[in-house]
């Protein structure tokens, strides 16, 4: 009993966790795979008590977020020299405290659906709605909840199905619903087949697998709609992975060489470090036609290649990245740590240099253009109140960042707007919008995951990337340290793409897009009512089965009283 609680629930969660990006499952298996196993995960909240449930849901999601999220550890121990057990407890607290989700979707799925009646073919519907909305809300909850940590949500290991094309309309978490859904009917209707003396298969005991099906499909013709267009001439951009190790990253004494490096890259001067570039074949954008004497229009360099403080860094750097822009007529996007314009103002930003900047202006965050991070990484980029303790156990730079606002505009560059963002900030669907509204035609992602060495972490993260564009229908232009730097088109497919821990860059030709997609324009709104209504259905229903239960009870309850008159 305590095996089938506690330790199949951990094998499936070790295996759930790797559905999030290819390696060490093909790429094809992976929504399969996370099918399966979720209409198992269903059966628990359909067949278990509410505290069983909740304990195959907690060691179900500890597995998960333990092997799926195990590249946390090299940040700490490696690179923040946290001594490795700790970083390993560090671990398994987190994952701990991220498993409460998943137990609480469980939980209330089984507390929600007890006492249900025999299975009508039509409660299948139901009992499979009860159990999206539950698994789709604590997700839900996960990407808020203390900021929020949305990494390793459902929908991202659909990311090529059929199922994926919902996110277009109602996002990723859209898509999870969907997914649980499916999974759910599949394992309601198998349920209550084995319930049944006749083995004989009706339309009406198949409707729950035929809506399924039919919600794939929607899927597949949501991928083909086009809810936006071209707009302005398409430019070509430089992207550009410098491969620097995050060991030596911040250290002074490297960083002119650093510097020298991004610049040759910049430059087209790479000295034989250029990286090949994975380019399949795109009818809508692509790089393999350019003219090799072609100069970009953009050039992109990864999160904090500026290792230093903006008034730190020597003008004749700032300089030196002015006479890149005005010699390639282009214009640079890099990001940097910045200090001002006002006094102990500090930001993780990424700013825009052309021929017009001076060394100055730059010095003092006076960029023509700048992009302030708005959703600050917790205990990397600000020190959540009471947790001075556990950053003091780590040797982690810069720290303590103020946020930028929300309703920062995109870049106008070229014919194009383009709108930055920084490091996890893109696996927030819905942050990315309020610059899609504001006319953003093309998306742009600065990261820097040299933190995580060459881990899923990399392939994770380029899967949420591919998300973004396809919920947007804008294209994707990532320039990363270490990996996966590319491009992605508004379908969500695969431009170009840099191998891992390669020095390198690759030109492309990215068209921009034009028009609001449903999700652009309603974010997260149509979701968060869906399940809520529902799951209050489901409380009122559930109330309703115990209050008719505890008026039944009573009435059978003998009297007590030694009064015979005053019972009568």
């Amino acid at each position: 009993m305590q095996a089938r609680l506690t330790l199949w629930p951990a094998v499936l969660g070790a295996l759930f966790a790797l559905t999030f990006a290819p390696d060490p499952l093909p790429a094809w298996s992976l929504g399969w795979v996370q099918l399966v196993v979720l209409a198992i995960v269903a059966h628990w909240g359909f067949s278990r008590t509410p505290r069983q449930a909740a304990l195959s849901g907690l060691m179900f999601g500890l597995a998960t977020f333990a092997v799926g999220l195990y590249w946390l550890t090299i940040s700490m121990h490696v690179y923040g020299q946290m001594a490795l057990p700790l970083a390993w407890l560090a671990l398994l607290l987190f994952s701990l405290y991220l498993a409460l989700y998943p137990a609480l979707a469980l939980g209330l799925t089984a507390w929600l659906l007890q006492r249900t009646p025999n299975l009508h073919p039509l409660k299948l519907l139901w009992l499979a709605s009860v159990w999206a909305s539950a698994w789709t809300l604590a997700e839900m909850l996960r990407g808020v909840i203390f900021t929020g940590f949305p990494w390793l949500s459902t929908a991202y290991g659909q990311t090529d199905t059929w199922i994926a094309g919902w996110s277009v309309a109602l996002g990723a978490p859209g898509s999870t619903w969907v997914t649980a859904w499916i999974a759910g009917a599949v394992a309601a209707t198998l349920a209550a087949e084995a319930k049944q003396r006749d083995s004989t298969v009706t339309p009406k005991r198949a409707l729950a697998v035929a809506l399924a099906i039919v919600l794939a499909f929607v899927g597949a013709l949501l991928q083909q709609t086009n809810f936006t267009e071209a707009a302005g001439e398409p430019l070509i951009a430089r992207l550009v992975q410098g491969n620097v190790d995050q060991g030596i990253k911040f250290d002074n004494q490297r960083f002119n060489q650093a510097h020298e490096h991004h610049l040759g890259l910049a430059r087209h001067q790479a000295k034989g470090q250029t990286g090949a570039a994975n380019t399949p074949p795109n009818s809508d954008s692509d790089s393999d036609n350019l003219d090799s004497t072609a100069q970009p229009d953009l050039i992109l360099l990864p999160e904090t290649i500026m290792a230093r403080l903006s008034n730190r860094v020597p003008a004749q750097h700032w300089q030196d990245w002015i006479d890149v822009a005005t010699t390639q007529n282009t214009t640079v996007l890099l990001g940097a740590p910045l200090y001002g314009p006002e006094p102990g103002r500090y930001t993780n930003s990424v700013i825009a240099v052309d021929g017009q900047s001076t060394p100055t202006q730059l010095a003092q965050g006076l960029a023509s253009d700048r992009y302030d991070k708005q959703h600050l990484v917790p205990f990397g980029e600000f020190v959540p109140t009471g947790f001075r303790w556990f950053i003091n156990l780590m040797q982690i730079p810069l720290g303590d960042f103020n946020r930028g606002g929300p309703e920062q505009a995109p870049f106008a560059i070229a014919h194009q707007k383009v709108a930055p963002n920084i490091c996890y900030e893109d696996i927030f669907g819905a942050e990315l919008l309020p610059a899609v509204r504001q006319g953003a035609t093309i998306l742009a992602n600065f990261s820097n995951l040299g933190w995580f060495g060459n881990s899923s972490a990399l392939r994770q993260h380029w899967q949420m990337a591919r998300f973004r564009s396809m919920e947007t229908r804008r294209p994707t232009l990532r320039a990363t340290n270490t990996g996966i730097t590319g491009a992605i088109d508004p379908s969500g497919r695969v431009i170009a793409q840099l191998p891992v821990l390669t020095a390198g860059y690759v030109d492309v030709r990215v068209q921009g897009h034009t028009g609001l997609t449903p999700y652009a324009q309603w974010g997260n709104y149509p979701m968060w009512i869906l399940v809520c209504v529902i799951l209050g259905i489901g409380l009122f229903g559930r109330l309703r089965r115990l209050k008719s239960a505890n008026g039944l009870k009573d009435r059978n309850k003998p009297s007590t009283s030694n009064n015979p008159s005053k019972a009568e």
